[in-house]
């Protein structure tokens, strides 16, 4: 597995242009939310896909860095908060989360015709658990 400085540069080698760089930092914690929202209505038992699929997330994270594991933790969390709210308060959570996914997706990828560059997920899939954190932790970074 690849050291987090390196996934971090390899991410931000496509994301330079600062429009894309401001369209990621909506566009990305979105997607990835929405995503979480489609897991959450995944029943598995007593549980749901969201609540099967977090340990195996946060060992991906953990095993880059203590930082970057609680940095998604965190993410996590929030991300649980907001799906309570809407399901809660609002309803209609998969329609509502397929909206943002669709609308955030079509800003990602205007985002890159604007970087001129080919997201970095078509080079290899693990750049969409990168993404996220590289929002919250390599963004900012010089080369």
């Amino acid at each position: 597995m690849k050291p987090l400085t390196q996934w971090l540069a390899l991410y931000g080698e496509s994301h330079q242009n600062k429009t894309n760089q401001i369209i990621h930092k909506i566009c990305v914690p979105l997607i990835a939310g929405s995503v979480m929202a489609f897991f959450w209505l995944i029943p598995i038992g007593p549980i749901n896909g969201f609540i099967a699929m977090t340990p195996f997330l946060l060992a991906f994270y953990f095993r880059l860095s203590l930082k970057a594991g609680g940095l998604m933790l965190v993410q996590l969390v929030i991300y649980v908060g907001m799906i309570l709210l809407i399901e809660n308060h609002i309803g209609h959570l998969f329609e509502i989360a397929m909206a943002v996914f669709v609308v955030a997706w079509i800003g990602q990828f205007i985002g890159h015709k604007i970087e001129g560059k080919k997201p970095s997920f078509f080079q290899d899939l693990q750049f969409l658990f990168i993404g996220p954190l590289w929002i919250c932790m390599g963004s900012h970074q010089k080369k």
